[in-house]
């Protein structure tokens, strides 16, 4: 029987990660998971209870009375959704005041720490694709393939101004470069877990690559591992 493996995919934001790892675990047939949607929709909760991200005390609490859970309709054409306390808020979680919040809540340390938790749970089967910043580095150290996708600011900014604009969202394209250059800063400067590339990742640089190629790639380094 064909070994399952653990893929990790890290990198920062607009690198495309989201979409390539769904790509993967559908030619695979493998299940992805979405560790950032996971964030997301614990900032989204935050930002409905009004709660301030500088308490970081509260913020952790609320966290670890949240449920959080990825239902997949389908491994084979990676449709899934985000699930916060039941509510279906696959959606929700992609609207612009979340993006610009998402770093605040992912620096908590109670935080992670609960997020990890729930992230090696899911992951420890095998037969997945997992995204996020520190997948690699600190949620799956021992994934048999470690991928770090990367790519030009401008086109990491211009891959979020079309998704944005495509579900509805009017959004400043410069502005959007300003926030994911500050969101880059907070990712790989935070204290616990910061976005950094595994020493045994592969590098992939997707400014010039197309969606089918950067997921080639990867099927080409999973293959005999």
């Amino acid at each position: 029987m064909k070994r399952r493996l653990k893929i990790a995919i890290d990198g920062p934001a607009g690198a495309g990660k989201s979409t390539v790892a769904k790509e993967v675990a559908k030619q695979l047939s493998y299940v992805y998971i979405d560790t950032g949607a996971m964030y997301r929709a614990l900032t989204l909760k935050v930002i409905r209870q009004g709660i301030n991200f500088t308490d970081e005390y509260e913020v952790g609490q609320l966290a670890r009375e949240t449920i959080i859970s990825i239902g997949h309709i389908s491994s084979q054409d990676g449709l899934y959704s985000v699930f916060l306390d039941g509510e279906d808020v696959t959606d929700a979680i992609r609207a612009p005041k979340v993006n610009q919040n998402v770093s605040k809540a992912a620096k908590i340390i109670e935080v992670r720490k609960h997020m990890v938790y729930l992230q090696r749970q899911m992951g420890e089967q095998g037969g997945i694709v997992m995204d996020g910043r520190d997948i690699g580095t600190v949620v799956l150290p021992n994934a048999e393939l470690k991928i770090f996708l990367t790519a030009s600011l401008e086109m990491r900014a211009r891959r979020r101004y079309e998704e944005l604009k495509e579900k509805g969202y009017d959004v400043n394209f410069e502005n959007l470069i300003q926030e994911i250059k500050q969101r880059d800063e907070m990712d790989s400067n935070r204290k616990v877990s910061p976005l950094s590339q595994a020493d045994d990742a592969i590098l992939i640089d997707t400014t010039d690559l197309s969606i089918q190629e950067v997921v080639q790639l990867i099927i080409v380094h999973s293959e005999g591992r």
